[in-house]
């Protein structure tokens, strides 16, 4: 568990102005998706030029989400060796790299990027809440709700344009995919300027500190946010790898179930500024997961139920989706004390959640392929959103770690 220490800053350290700290934070949010969203829709065209099997594909997919889990709880620790702001530079960097790498010649440079990718990504996801703690103290649900519908938007644009992209030639996936490098190399470039502050989290060698701390691991609380945050990222990644295979069974065109996915993106757009707008004007959040969550179980019934009309349960499920992610990311900060804290929390949440996410979609897709049917698959997805929904409403509740 890291606990605070005081804030050293370098002799040139200068404030910078609340506005031009929200747009790094933004432009910083807006990378981490693009390079996730971006492969679906050409997986097949690399799969064609790279000569890949579908297992391979669907482990490339994966790649990324076990990075995730892997990296989360370590990237607390990397910010107490070097930095928050540093760590977050680092990252940035990284991530540019790693789209280059992926999108260059030969195949083990495509699975090389992707991890490193995976890991720049698991840096920022858990340092940018403890970021937004420190910074935006008072505004955390806002802030988090602005950051979280910018990266939903640009997920959305990168999915959306992603074959236009590409074009017909065989190789031009490469493009699509390693122009998102240029957008971490701007939210660097943007960001450049917090790397002479410098911040740095001392982690005890053991135990409670004189703050009274202790590690998230050992907190009832601190598992509860993480199985909200782990079942609603459960919920997003097996929609966004077989809403397409749902939709197409009933007859729906493969490009009509590519705008859906898009709707499904941009809808969550507008729930986490829903979601951001009501997280402080509330005494407590659980109306709000627990609204979310309901919301979600609706979609997927009526998937279950009514899949022709996929389009309307795709977007309500986006607008749920971006609501309680929204509002996962923001009980990092919510329920602690202190942006050491929040790091902490983040790391230890998004470790387990991306398990779980990452474990989804590979076991709804063996249920569909034992049962041959979505049926169960779906039935499954819906008893899962009942569990969230118990355990949003627990984290939701008004303490602290």
């Amino acid at each position: 568990m890291t606990v605070p220490a005081r804030t050293a800053l370098s002799p040139r350290a200068t404030l910078l102005r609340p506005g031009l700290i929200l747009v790094g934070v933004l432009l910083i949010a807006t990378n981490l998706r693009a390079a996730i969203t971006s492969l679906g829709p050409v997986l097949g065209i690399v799969q064609d030029d790279q000569g890949l099997s579908s297992v391979a594909a669907s482990v490339l997919v994966s790649v990324p989400l076990i990075a995730f889990a892997t990296f989360s709880p370590i990237a607390p620790k990397v910010a107490a060796k070097v930095g928050l702001e540093h760590a977050l530079g680092a990252a940035l960097l990284l991530l540019a790299v790693g789209i280059v790498l992926r999108s260059t010649p030969p195949q083990p440079l495509l699975w090389a990027g992707t991890a490193l990718l995976g890991v720049a990504i698991a840096t920022v996801n858990v340092l940018l809440p403890a970021l937004v703690k420190r910074d935006f103290p008072a505004r955390i649900g806002p802030v988090t709700g602005v950051y979280t519908a910018a990266q939903s938007g640009v997920a959305a644009i990168a999915a959306g344009i992603a074959v236009p992209l590409a074009g017909q030639q065989s190789g031009g996936w490469r493009l699509s995919l390693g122009v998102w490098a240029g957008l971490a190399v701007l939210a660097l470039g943007v960001f450049a300027p917090r790397l002479r502050r410098f911040t740095r989290i001392v982690t005890p060698s053991a135990g409670p500190g004189a703050s009274g701390t202790r590690s998230p691991w050992r907190s009832a609380l601190a598992w509860q946010v993480t199985l909200f945050m782990g079942l609603q990222s459960l919920a997003f990644y097996v929609l966004l790898t077989w809403l397409p295979s749902i939709e197409r069974v009933v007859g729906i065109s493969s490009a009509a179930a590519g705008f859906h996915q898009l709707l499904f993106n941009l809808s969550g757009l507008l729930g986490s500024l829903l979601c951001s707008a009501l997280v402080h004007r509330l005494p407590d959040q659980r109306p709000i997961a627990i609204g979310g969550s309901l919301l979600l179980m609706g979609a997927l019934t009526g998937l279950l139920l009514a899949p022709g009309i996929a389009v309307i349960w795709a977007v309500i499920a986006g607008f749920s989706i971006g609501i309680t992610l929204t509002l996962a990311l923001s009980l990092f900060g919510l329920r602690t004390r202190h942006y050491a804290e929040a790091g902490a929390l983040s790391g230890m949440a998004q470790a387990a959640g991306y398990t779980l996410a990452a474990l989804g979609p590979i076991a709804i897709g063996a249920v569909h392929d034992a049962t041959a049917s979505w049926t169960p698959a779906l039935a499954i997805l819906v008893a899962l959103v009942v569990v969230q929904t118990v355990f949003g409403a627990l984290a939701s509740r008004p303490k602290t770690l």
